[in-house]
């Protein structure tokens, strides 16, 4: 057999079990070929350039170009922090002189940070910095350049630019007065980039300047990095695009560009600003270019605005279509069973390149192995799991709840897809690993870092850190039983590996139950780590899903009645009359029973936990008692979820929810769930109540969260209430819950104002994320779409920065965790 003909087989074999069939009900085979020769994501898959909102923006017609004469003068520029910036000859791309800029990459110098978080530390900044004077920019919408980068052995790097503007104050209501923009590049050539000037006030332009902070060498890295700059041009281009409100865009039509399932509602959403001609839409077929469907459009007026919808979710045969209205035409999407499979494999490559102490190809060497924890006389290396996000921080609660989510997939998968799934299943395993391998015999476990600097691997040089916080916080740890017990359940096929986790799972129930007699609800010290803002009502339904993990585990009565005395309290912390006729005001939960604050998320959420609670209490404990109280209170926070929904329509996007006016009187909930508030925080969190809606004198419905710091972003908070949603959807057999479900993956697939994929390489104009530790990844996810200047609508400048855009493991845990749903 030739190895041509054994390459056939292996890619038809493979095809089938990664569900590549035609029509589109599966994945293509372009991504299959990518999955083998990634020897089924062992190494990353490639990043598809070409589908990028950046590559289609630079495809825009150009309707006038000025080149920036200031930056062509060497002298005009200033040089701060390391390395050196000088005219070079011997690298261009326009035939002229270039500005170098060149800096180590290690100083010999400890990293230094802020007191009160001394190891969160680079070593320094190299920057180049043009001062322009207060120059009017306003008629220009893009700065473009060139930059060729050569750094010897680095498989990741990139460059910030910053932008400010003389007069600081916002104008217009979103035009940023300064900006930092993140530009990953391609090493050792010219990388064509630009700064989108649209969301910036740019009247009185002070300066420009790019700057690399130090964070030190990987394994392979060299001793220093130079950075090429040519051909700095200002431009004006057509196509307007917008970041700010719930309009799509002119001539745009807004979609999931995933696709859609073949099951429920299929919509997509227009702005013609070529005027309403026709009503008639069209969805056409890729493979035979014939209309496959056509209807009128709807003119539908909702709370946010008047939209033109396109329904077409009556139709419902698999395949390739894209839809033609007026003169608008989208590109090509599936509507299949098993749309999703792409995504799933693209976001596990993604969880898989932000491993911690492996050796990621084409990213990292192993790293971190001099990373320590340290408790009564024992240190454990903290190298392992997952980094966080963009930075190389680690939580261990944050690998345990992303390893909870692949398993929830490989259970989904192991049938459907068995290649899938035991992938899922391995990655998983790197997870359960490190939250195993950081627990001390007392039951504290090492539990977060934060971090920007890359180690040398030995121990006793200058950049070894043994500051890893650990903690003996109970409800982390009945989350941890409860991971442990769902994955000794699950993890077939290993019963060395299943009895020691179940083991693992009663003696940490047990620790936690010990530690809650002793000290009750809190305990909740570190305020960087994402369980800081947990509620009382939260952490009761935590211990009573743990309970019911560990009674499905052993069959133990002690665990269910545990289960079922520990909801009791957060069954008295939900509202079950409603707020005069308002539209879903009963149902939320309130985070105690003082009822002083309803239970909100703003960037890490544990929002389905009550779900996961109450129904896995119902399908355990049938003939209990409190049965029936169980199953209504799901039925309510449903009918709440399917009633709040009519305050995002036509999207999808499902609200943070119902406010009382003063909650920022409950001081100790307030400052738990927002961290590093400013001083006007109360004044500034009633305007943003009344930028939503009114539901009665003391309650409004927010569309998104009250927010303050960089600590917002709305992916992994509205991904978490849809999985409670779909959970519903099941469990009640209620197909409009399930719908709010997939309203969830389509809004972050697209179908959101801006008709941007969130996902990187998944669908259509996915946009370059802040991921500057690790460089672009194929399936990363960022934190999510925010607002701004205290207003209730959507917000998604094309700037890069923190933490919006900042890609991040838990979005890519709730992605896969609403995904096993379906």
């Amino acid at each position: 057999m030739t190895l041509r003909v054994l390459y056939t087989l292996l890619v038809a074999c493979t095809a089938s079990a990664l569900n590549a069939q035609p029509p589109n009900d599966g994945i293509k085979i372009e991504l299959v070929n990518e999955i083998i020769r990634s020897g089924v994501i062992h190494r990353p898959l490639p990043l598809d350039y070409s589908r990028s909102y950046e590559a289609m923006s630079l495809r825009k017609p150009v309707v006038t170009a000025e080149p920036l004469t200031a930056a062509a003068v060497f002298s005009n520029w200033k040089h701060m922090g390391y390395g050196k910036l000088a005219m070079a000859n011997s690298r261009t791309k326009s035939g002229h002189p270039t500005l170098r800029l060149s800096l180590p990459t290690v100083t010999g110098k400890r990293a230094v940070g802020s007191s009160n978080d001394p190891d969160y530390a680079t070593y320094g900044n190299c920057r180049m910095q043009l001062n322009l004077n207060g120059a009017n920019w306003e008629a220009y919408n893009r700065l473009e350049f060139f930059i060729y980068p050569e750094a010897e052995g680095a498989p990741v790097v990139n460059i910030n630019i910053d932008f400010r503007n003389r007069n600081r104050s916002a104008k217009n209501g979103t035009l940023m007065a300064s900006a930092d923009h993140l530009l990953n590049l391609t090493n050792n050539q010219w990388n064509r980039c630009y700064l989108d000037l649209s969301d910036l006030r740019r009247d009185e332009v002070e300066e420009i300047a790019f700057y690399v902070s130090l964070k030190g060498k990987n394994l392979t890295n060299g001793d220093s990095v130079i950075y090429y700059i040519d051909q700095p041009v200002l431009k004006q281009v057509k196509t307007k695009e917008i970041s700010h409100g719930w309009m799509p865009a002119p001539n745009h039509i807004v979609y999931s560009t995933s696709g859609y399932m073949t099951e429920g509602q299929k919509t997509a959403i227009a702005n013609r600003a070529d005027g309403r001609s026709t009503t008639r839409f069209q969805l056409i077929n890729e493979a035979t270019r014939r209309v496959a469907y056509e209807s009128n459009a709807k003119l539908v007026q909702t709370s946010t605005g008047e939209y033109e919808v396109l329904d077409f979710s009556d139709f419902r045969k698999a395949g390739n279509y894209h839809i033609v209205f007026g003169t608008t035409k989208t590109a090509s999407f599936g509507i299949g069973t098993r749309i999703w499979t792409a995504s799933q494999w693209r976001v596990l490559n993604y969880i898989f390149c932000q491993r911690c102490g492996y050796a990621v190809p084409e990213i990292h060497g192993q790293c971190h192995l001099d990373l320590f924890s340290e408790h009564k006389g024992q240190k454990i290396s903290y190298s392992g799991g997952w980094h966080d996000a963009g930075d190389l921080s680690q939580q261990t609660l944050q690998t345990a709840d992303v390893s909870f989510a692949l398993l929830e997939s490989f259970k989904n998968q192991r049938t459907k897809n068995p290649l899938l799934a035991a992938r899922l299943r391995e990655e998983a395993e790197w997870g359960l690993n490190f939250v195993l391998k950081n627990r001390y015999d007392d039951g504290y476990r090492a539990s977060s870092m934060g971090l920007l600097i890359w180690q040398d691997g030995v121990i006793g040089t200058l950049d070894d850190i043994q500051s890893v916080r650990v903690q003996n916080n109970s409800f982390d740890t009945f989350l941890y039983a409860a991971y442990e017990a769902y994955a000794a359940m699950t993890l077939d096929g290993d019963p060395a590996f299943s009895e020691y986790l179940g083991k693992m799972a009663r003696e940490d129930f047990s620790l936690a139950m010990k530690t809650y007699r002793e000290s009750g609800y809190g305990g909740f010290t570190q305020m960087y780590e994402h369980s800081y803002n947990t509620s009382q009502s939260q952490y009761m339904a935590t211990v009573s899903w743990a309970a019911s993990m560990l009674y499905q585990l052993t069959g133990e009565k002690q665990y269910a009645q545990t289960a079922a005395d520990f909801i009791r309290y957060t069954l008295k912390c939900q509202r079950t009359t409603p707020l005069g006729d308002a539209k879903g005001s009963k149902g939320f939960f309130y985070r105690d029973t003082t009822r002083k604050s309803i239970v909100h998320f703003v960037h890490q959420s544990r929002d389905q936990v009550y779900m996961q609670a109450l129904i896995l209490l119902c399908q355990t404990q049938r003939n209990h008692s409190d049965y029936p109280k169980w199953y209504q209170a799901v039925q309510l926070y449903g009918n709440y979820l399917k009633g709040i929904l009519v305050y995002t329509a036509p999207y999808g996007m499902i609200p943070s929810g119902v406010y009382h006016k003063d909650e920022a009187s409950d001081s100790a909930s307030f400052y738990s769930l927002h961290l590093f508030p400013p001083a006007n925080a109360k004044e500034l969190y009633m305007e943003q109540l009344t930028k939503g809606v009114k539901l009665d004198e003391e309650h409004y419905l927010k569309r998104f969260p009250v927010w303050f710091s960089i600590f917002n972003g709305n992916t992994a908070v509205h991904l978490a209430t849809g999985k409670a949603a779909a959970m519903c959807g099941n469990f009640l057999n209620d197909d409009k819950l399930l719908q709010i479900g997939r309203e969830q993956l389509y809004w972050t697939v697209g179908k959101n104002p801006f008709g941007q994929s969130l996902i990187y390489g998944e669908g259509n104009r996915y946009p370059q994320m802040d991921s500057f530790s690790s460089g672009e990844i194929t399936g990363e996810i960022p934190v999510g779409i925010r607002t701004v200047n205290n207003e209730d609508v959507p917000w998604w400048p094309a700037i890069n920065n923190a933490t919006y855009k900042e890609v991040w493991v838990t979005s890519a845990g709730k992605w896969l965790s609403l995904l096993a749903e379906y």
